[in-house]
């Protein structure tokens, strides 16, 4: 019998290995390409999983800006308080030329001691009709400067006990108080602020007018045309109307120790804490240009530290 062709019996063996090696090929392809969707599925649930929690974050921190001035008042209301006076200037043996009111808030920054504006503690502070008297020599005197808390039937006496000499900050210390004894001071933020936050101010805008306006209406028929503010702020503590009011706005800016923010205000309401979405104070309420509603300024409480300092230093 002829010799079978060698080339004959390779080529089962070479057909089957070709296949062997495509089938193995064929297999790692497969695992490949479902590890590389594997690790892509993963990578994408890891992704979206992500972005869920970014959403949730952001829709926490818009239930706590929205939630922030409800929080801020039934939180602390009790420890911000609207401050009456009266002032005089004029000169030694003669009636005075001066004379005036003046309504702003303040709150609680440690015992005993309440934050505000200069213009409120001294009342005759930046007054350009107050200052051209002073210039020519007259006295400025303070006659009465009162503080009406929330929860009080009596207001309490304040007087100055630090008095900034680079800007409208002021520190005042409540006279012998049971009541304001019980009260907390507000928390004063650590962080400094950045533009865009959402603020609130928190004060009495309008002053015993803006708490009469908002009162009950017999109550309001009662006090409406009333001239004598003080009066009528009593008339309100013994009803337990002395409330402060909110409003709200984003910082549109922060330049050294002000702040710049749209939260609308008015005269009355200088002195009252600026607070951040956190519910910390970040500045103090301290005037606002007129015509332009973006334009309320605050004073930073970094600025207010080293007075609360001077204060406590000087009662002890």
């Amino acid at each position: 019998m002829p010799e079978s062709d060698p080339k004959l019996q390779e080529e089962p063996v070479c057909s089957a290995w070709e296949k062997v090696i495509h089938g193995l090929l064929g297999v790692f392809l497969l695992v490949t390409i479902g590890l590389v969707a594997h690790y892509r599925a993963a990578s994408a649930t890891h992704d979206l999983q992500d972005e869920l929690q970014g959403l949730k974050h952001e829709v926490q921190q818009l239930k706590q800006e929205q939630a922030m001035p409800s929080m801020v008042l039934n939180r602390y209301r009790s420890s911000i308080c609207y401050v009456f006076g009266v002032y005089h200037v004029g000169f030694a043996g003669h009636d005075p030329d001066l004379r005036a009111r003046i309504s702003g808030t303040a709150f609680l920054v440690a015992d005993g001691l309440l934050a505000t504006n200069r213009h409120v503690a001294e009342p005759w502070f930046q007054d350009p009709d107050a200052d051209i008297l002073i210039r020519r020599g007259a006295q400025a005197h303070l006659e009465k400067l009162v503080a009406y808390f929330p929860g009080s039937p009596e207001p309490v006496t304040v007087t100055a006990a630090a008095l900034s000499s680079e800007g409208d900050l002021a520190i005042l210390q409540v006279q012998d108080s049971h009541f304001v004894g019980q009260l907390r001071p507000l928390p004063l933020a650590e962080a400094a602020p950045l533009p865009g936050e959402l603020v609130s101010v928190v004060g009495y805008p309008m002053g015993v007018l803006g708490m009469v306006a908002k009162s009950p209406p017999a109550i309001y028929q009662r006090l409406a045309f009333r001239h004598d503010d003080q009066g009528a702020a009593s008339e309100l503590a013994a009803l337990s109307l002395i409330r402060p009011s909110a409003t709200c706005g984003h910082l549109g800016d922060v330049v050294g120790d002000k702040l710049i923010y749209d939260a609308p205000t008015a005269h009355g309401a200088s002195g009252g804490p600026v607070f951040n979405s956190r519910g910390e104070v970040i500045g103090i309420n301290a005037a606002y240009l007129d015509g332009f509603s973006g334009g309320t300024l605050g004073v930073s409480v970094r600025a207010l530290r080293p007075l609360i300092a001077t204060a406590e230093s000087n009662r002890h």
